[in-house]
């Protein structure tokens, strides 16, 4: 029995993102998920958010939850009884709440790891870590607020990029089970997205030159969203 949705507060959110070959992309999908091309390109990254009054509707903000959280994410495209559908596959998700390690994908959707994470923040200045518990996931960034979108990414504007990943909000995480699929929708209030200038990345997904040999991947851009109303809805579970 899954709670059909729930509504809090995005205090902080990162956008690390990547342009990757779409044929690289292509051979780490599972079907029937195939890479979303926008001038050539796909693109994938990290989601470092900091959820805060997490909680169901009829909770009171004062006693929802807080936590830290990262999630993989690669923008898909899909077909599904004949319809056309759009949004993100997400390989992998990462949490600093035990409770969300504890309800992910039967509570809620979404199998949740463990991770310690490391954040400072001071003023427009954006360093956070984290480590999971299992070794897989190594994720660091050191970035800054900016008044320009980065050069080197393959959106023209703020505004086109924005509008990107505005209409990437339902995602489908893997399960433990082959095929299966947990479904979940984010359906933001007030959504703006500023661009940060990055001093440093580093992932240990995306640095992996198994998945991605030189060539197939380049950094894109980082993006910032703060104080955003939202909720998040629970979809039905697909299956391949």
């Amino acid at each position: 029995m899954q709670i059909p949705f729930v509504q809090g507060i995005i205090d902080r959110r990162i956008l690390i993102n990547y342009q990757i070959e779409p044929n690289t992309l292509a051979q780490i999908l599972p079907p029937p998920f195939q890479p979303k091309i926008i001038n050539g390109v796909g693109i994938a990254g990290i989601c470092l958010i900091r959820l805060k009054h997490i909680r169901p509707k009829f909770i009171p903000p004062i006693l929802g939850i807080a936590s830290e959280n990262a999630a993989h994410r690669i923008a898909v495209q899909w077909r599904d009884k004949g319809q056309y559908h759009e949004g993100v596959y997400i390989p992998r998700r990462d949490t600093s709440s035990i409770l969300n390690t504890l309800i992910g994908g039967k509570v809620f959707p979404g199998t949740h790891h463990h991770a310690i994470f490391n954040v400072r923040e001071q003023e427009n200045d954006f360093q956070v870590t984290l480590s999971s518990d299992d070794g897989k996931t190594h994720v660091a960034i050191d970035a800054h607020l900016s008044n320009y979108l980065s050069k080197s990414s393959i959106f023209p504007t703020l505004h086109d990029a924005s509008k990107f990943f505005e209409t990437g909000s339902l995602g489908y995480s893997a399960t433990t089970q082959v095929g299966k699929y947990d479904g979940l929708e984010l359906r933001s209030f007030n959504w703006h997205i500023e661009p940060l200038a990055v001093r440093k990345v580093a992932s240990s997904f995306f640095d992996d030159e198994t998945l991605f040999p030189k060539g197939t991947i380049n950094f894109d851009c980082a993006l910032l969203m703060r104080d955003i109303e939202h909720e998040w809805h629970a979809t039905e579970t697909f299956c391949s």
